[in-house]
């Protein structure tokens, strides 16, 4: 309860620093934010919701992607001391280049449809994903491990029942992490030979059309999907590991 009192006071914050700095200006270039609100409800039934869908299409297909080829594979490898000494010095040279770079290679290969943006979100998460599961994996204590495998668990379980719920908070922590430079990225990719797509949307009511409400609403539009799709991980956080929070004392921030 307090959490949501303290993001709504925050909320309504940056909203009065909106209005004063409108305010200021006086140019049409910063439109007051109530005026945006009303140009996102007139442009929803306009066809701002398509861009809606196309973007959160292209993000939850990407997120979902990565999820699924890398935890199986940061698993792997932090449970194998062998694969740990093969992949990570693969992995310690790919993981800090900025994958942003890659947006025109990507392109060039796939060409300007959706796989082209799903195949860039998912390289961003998977390497987030991969380097914390892996590390979490890692760090299981291997006394632990043998005492379970001298009571007869064998791999699969210890897959299923010990290396996956351990690693649970560091997928979600890496969802929460990436889920911001994915919206950004996104943004980017939509900007290329492509007439669906918030970043699109953007993109052409501020530089073709100079409807700088229009522009406006769709960035807001932009930050409650990246909103939205934060939130949703935390949702996913109090579901799937629920240990986290039931030590916490009553009154206390999520």
């Amino acid at each position: 309860m307090r959490s949501r009192r303290d993001l709504l006071l925050a909320a309504l914050g940056l909203i009065l620093v909106w209005q004063i700095a409108a305010m200021l200006v006086r140019r049409p270039i910063l439109p007051a934010p109530f005026e945006v609100a009303r140009t996102l409800l007139s442009e929803l039934g306009n066809g701002l919701m398509v861009h809606v869908l196309a973007s959160l299409w292209r993000v939850a297909a990407g997120t979902l992607l990565s999820v699924l080829v890398a935890v199986p594979a940061g698993l792997a490898i932090g449970a194998s001391e062998k694969w740990n000494r093969v992949f990570s010095p693969l992995i310690y040279l790919l993981y800090p280049i900025p994958k942003v770079v890659f947006v025109p290679i990507i392109l060039l290969f796939l060409g300007i449809g959706d796989a082209a943006k799903i195949a860039i979100i998912f390289l961003i998460l998977f390497f987030q994903i991969l380097v914390l599961v892996r590390d979490q994996a890692a760090a299981i204590p291997y006394q632990l491990m043998q005492s379970l495998r001298s009571l007869g668990a064998g791999r699969r379980a210890l897959f299923r029942f010990v290396y996956l719920p351990a690693s649970l908070p560091a997928i979600l922590t890496a969802l929460r992490q990436s889920v911001g430079t994915a919206v950004a990225v996104l943004y980017i990719a939509e900007l290329f030979a492509t007439t669906r797509g918030l970043g699109y949307y953007i993109y052409y009511q501020g530089s073709t059309l100079l409807n700088y409400p229009a522009m406006y609403a769709g960035v807001v539009a932009m930050s409650l999907l990246g909103l939205g799709l934060y939130f949703s991980v935390d949702w996913l956080e109090r579901r799937l590991c629920p240990w986290k929070f039931a030590a916490r004392p009553a009154g206390s921030p999520a």
